[in-house]
């Protein structure tokens, strides 16, 4: 008895006309139909009239459900794998399902179609031959600041994701960090209200309609051919824009801005000037 194939089932991240001819075939076909959260994929199976049955399998139950997913496909059904938007597998579940068909000698397939990293990277104006995705940052703000300071020499576009609630710490920590780069912010990427800021992150914090939705973000990499001041300049300046009665850290803000630095920079080349 030959055994069943795992398909790694691309779904549509707003759109529901985004989906391939084939990813509606499979889904119809297979024998079950894994999702993050069924009520989701509920919607794009009802546009498309397909009755195949679902099981949830998201985060919190992957482990527990895959020894029955395996035993399926061990069996010869097949099983769809879907995720909310987009592919699956990335900042989404399933690979420990799917390490776990492959190990068994399983025949993992995927169904390709859309990508949410891909679509903001190409209509960012800052995509090039590579580019590196780093998933959600994390939740808290030193921890936040830590991660894209690992990020911070990177010279590849970076993509990454945010949630609507933490959009504006995230972008605020990451211009402290990397400094006053040039972004794009891609919100609700497919859907009605579908929104793409492009600019330096503060003009972009301030150019956004709206903090509700799902966000993808591109960053552009460190350049190698910025102005970069000395720390003797950078006293310099200091002194003379505190004489306008600006705050330290307004001071060091204004500066980081300027020369497209972040705030932490700013602060050790003053800390080497004891200010």
């Amino acid at each position: 008895m030959s055994k069943g194939v795992l398909y790694l089932v691309s779904t549509p991240i707003g759109n529901l006309e985004d989906v391939t001819f084939r990813a509606i075939r499979i889904l119809g076909e297979v024998a079950l139909i894994a999702a993050e959260d069924t009520r989701r994929t509920a919607t794009l199976l009802h546009r498309y009239k397909i009755d195949t049955p679902t099981l949830s399998l998201h985060q919190h139950n992957e482990r527990q459900r895959t020894p029955a997913i395996l035993s399926r496909l061990n069996a010869g059904q097949c099983v769809a794998l879907v995720t909310d938007a987009g592919t699956p597998l990335l900042s989404d579940p399933g690979a420990y399902l799917v390490k776990s068909a492959l190990a068994g000698g399983l025949r993992v397939e995927s169904i390709p179609g859309a990508s949410a990293i891909l679509s903001a990277l190409v209509t960012s104006g800052l995509a090039q031959d590579q580019f590196t995705f780093a998933g959600f940052p994390p939740n808290r703000s030193n921890d936040r600041k830590k991660w894209f300071l690992s990020l911070s020499k990177e010279h590849r576009p970076l993509v990454i994701f945010e949630a609507p609630h933490r959009i504006m710490k995230c972008l605020a920590d990451m211009a402290d960090t990397l400094g006053n780069r040039q972004i794009a912010v891609c919100r609700e990427m497919t859907k009605v209200h579908e929104e793409l800021v492009i600019g330096p992150i503060l003009e972009a914090m301030s150019s956004l309609s709206s903090k509700k939705g799902e966000f993808t973000i591109v960053v552009s990499p460190q350049s190698d051919d910025r102005i970069k001041p000395t720390n003797e300049q950078i006293l310099s300046e200091f002194n003379q824009i505190a004489n306008k009665k600006m705050t330290r850290r307004d001071i060091i803000r204004q500066i980081a801005k300027k020369y497209e630095l972040s705030t932490r920079s700013i602060y050790r080349a003053l800390e080497d000037k004891k200010i």
